[in-house]
């Protein structure tokens, strides 16, 4: 019987790696998103194509999240990141919007959040004031949002809130997923006088002063 029973748990346990594996091959988890990998042409939307924009900065679409067409990089020699990642919008649209050039230009997207400050402490590796979430400080329209690694995805995510309400927020992102969608929108509560954007990933937002 024993011998009965670890055949079945090895069997099933094969299924369900090749289930994950085939999941996985599909599919990309981002954040709370998961997304389809199977080309890079969703509606007639190509990849480098732009699809969206605040304050002049264009958001451009993707396709795979894995996509990498190269390193984007200014005149100067600044680097803003790897086409077209969520990185990458968000240096420029601080580049071009804010003229802001960060000290630290290279990370993933959650090392854009220093764990080791206190909320309204300078990030010096970002020079830019950061805030964790739940705080004091409510978010406002181009504040730098940082979201968490997930078990998919290791590098976490970064974008640029559009709009503040009492309510919620809105923010505009680049390589989201498969998905064009370039906006999203989170609840915003003040808690005991600290404003809390509602989600379990988002660890907190950046702003220049």
């Amino acid at each position: 019987m024993k011998v009965k029973h670890y055949l079945y748990l090895c069997i099933s346990l094969l299924i369900l790696i090749f289930i994950g594996l085939w999941a996985f091959k599909k599919g990309y988890f981002n954040g709370n998103i998961f997304v389809n990998q199977q080309n890079d042409v969703v509606n007639g939307i190509s990849v480098g194509q732009k699809i969206d924009s605040l304050n002049g900065v264009f958001v451009y679409y993707n396709g795979n999240v894995s996509t990498v067409i190269g390193r984007n990089t200014t005149p100067d020699g600044y680097n803003l990141g790897l086409k077209y990642q969520c990185v990458e919008f968000v240096k420029r649209y601080y580049y071009e919007y804010l003229q802001h050039k960060m000290p630290d230009s290279y990370g993933h997207a959650k090392d854009f959040f220093d764990k080791s400050l206190s909320d309204n402490q300078k990030s010096k590796k970002r020079n830019l004031t950061q805030y964790t979430n739940p705080s004091r400080t409510k978010p406002k329209i181009s504040d730098l949002l940082i979201f968490d690694k997930t078990t998919f995805n290791q590098y976490g995510h970064v974008a640029i809130i559009s709009n503040v309400t009492e309510k919620e927020i809105e923010i505009i992102q680049q390589n989201p997923g498969k998905s064009s969608k370039s906006r999203a929108t989170y609840p915003l509560e003040n808690i005991n006088g600290k404003w809390e954007i509602k989600s379990k990933y988002i660890l907190g937002w950046l702003r220049k002063e």
